[in-house]
């Protein structure tokens, strides 16, 4: 029995995000280091993108990298952050389940893990406690290094209270892999079909899991994360807020807005980060057009005071 216990934990760690049979309080209490074995799965995803050597390229693949680049991008700001994490616009029930699921295909794990790894973020932006901050405890752990310590995979319901009343998010949340697994069989399926029945595109079922799943994923996991780590380092602050946020254009096209992070620091509940409207912000325009459509509503806007406070113009 302690044998196959061995070999079952593993896997049922894997597939169960809530599973810590040492104790959810013990493993927040381990100390905050490097785990190969929390590395493994970054390392698949790089190595992933290796198969291109043997699938190689085609128009097809590359355009549907491309795209589901952008929309998971916008599933992790907008979703994830926006909605999730700030509660910046309401939505229904159902719709907010259909978000839920939309982001789990970005590979960044469930959206209460990551609202409550981002809340506590705000309460210690830049301080001790800040599990990605660069200026405390350097530019590669912040930007990856924290997700490889074990202290930090346990989802702490107790800052997302607003959220587990709903019982499919917290199954989602539990079981993440599901949202991946979709997307992986599903690009499988794209591109055996379109290897089957339109051949002149030249593409096949594994080129179109290398380019749309392991490429795509991987850019995107560098962009959102260029958030914690870049945008902590680099830009203009327009705001003296406490902490090392910046606000840069680059980093905000990259993550379609998510590079006025100073501003975002600054007035957190706003579905606009980009304050003025030459500050490009592409998840404000999509949640904009989702309102016109009725899928969101009471859109949260940026209070006269918060312009009051500015410093200075942006560059």
């Amino acid at each position: 029995m302690p044998a196959l216990a061995k070999i079952l934990t593993p896997a049922v760690r894997f597939i169960d995000s809530d599973y810590f049979p040492e104790g959810v309080e013990k493993t927040r209490e381990l100390p905050e280091r490097f785990e190969f074995k929390r590395a493994v799965p970054f390392l698949i995803l790089h190595l992933g993108c290796l198969g291109v050597i043997w699938v190689g390229w085609s128009w097809a693949a590359v355009a549907t990298a491309v795209f589901l680049y952008f929309a998971r991008m916008f599933a992790i700001t907008g979703l994830y952050h926006r909605y999730f994490c700030h509660r910046a616009f309401h939505t229904s029930r159902p719709m907010q389940f259909v978000f839920a699921l939309i982001g789990l295909t970005a590979v960044q794990r469930g959206p209460l893990w990551w609202a409550s790894v981002h809340r506590h973020h705000h309460a210690h932006s830049d301080d001790e406690h800040d599990v990605h901050s660069p200026g405390v405890k350097g530019f590669l752990w912040a930007h990856i290094g924290w997700l490889t310590s074990s202290r930090n995979f346990p989802t702490d319901y107790r800052l997302v209270k607003d959220l587990t009343k709903y019982p499919e998010l917290v199954f989602l949340n539990r079981f993440d892999l599901i949202g991946p697994a979709i997307l992986f069989a599903g690009l499988y399926g794209f591109g055996a079909a379109l290897e089957a029945f339109v051949p002149g595109l030249g593409t096949s079922a594994w080129q179109m899991v290398v380019w749309g799943f392991f490429i795509s994923t991987t850019v995107l996991f560098h962009g959102t994360c260029f958030v914690n780590s870049l945008a902590h380092c680099f830009g203009n602050k327009r705001f003296d807020n406490g902490d090392d946020s910046r606000n840069s254009l680059l980093i905000a096209l990259i993550t379609l807005g998510e590079g006025w992070h100073n501003n975002h620091h600054q007035y957190q509940a706003s579905a606009r980060q980009g304050f003025y409207w030459w500050e490009v912000d592409i998840s404000y325009y999509l949640i904009r057009l989702m309102g016109l459509f009725g899928i969101v509503w009471n859109i949260k806007q940026v209070p006269d005071g918060v312009y009051a406070k500015a410093h200075s113009s942006p560059k």
